[in-house]
C-alpha cells in the first residue's frame, strides 16, 4: 500500500466521514473504495470511446439491414 495524501474542502471530509460512519468502515476504506470506483469509469469511458474510433457506421448498417423486419414472437416481446 502507498501512503496518498491530499488537501480537500472540509465539507467534503464531513461528508466521507459521515458515509463512512454510516457504511461501518474507515474512511481510509471509503476513500480508496470511492476512488477504485471512479478511476475505473474514467478508464471504462476511455475503452469504450476507442473502440468506438475503430467502429465503422457502414458496416453496422450492413448488419442491421441483414436483420428481417418482423414482429418478435410473444415470449420475446418486452411488456
Amino acid at each position: 500500500m502507498t501512503d496518498f495524501n491530499v488537501k480537500i474542502p472540509e465539507s467534503l471530509y464531513k461528508q466521507i466521514e459521515a458515509l463512512a460512519t454510516k457504511e461501518n468502515m474507515s474512511i481510509e476504506q471509503l476513500v480508496a473504495v470511492a476512488l477504485s470506483a471512479q478511476v475505473s469509469a474514467w478508464m471504462t469511458k476511455d475503452y469504450l470511446e476507442e473502440k468506438a474510433q475503430r467502429g465503422s457506421w457502414d458496416k453496422f448498417q450492413q448488419v442491421l439491414n441483414k436483420v428481417p423486419d418482423v414482429e418478435p414472437d410473444d415470449y420475446d416481446k418486452l411488456d
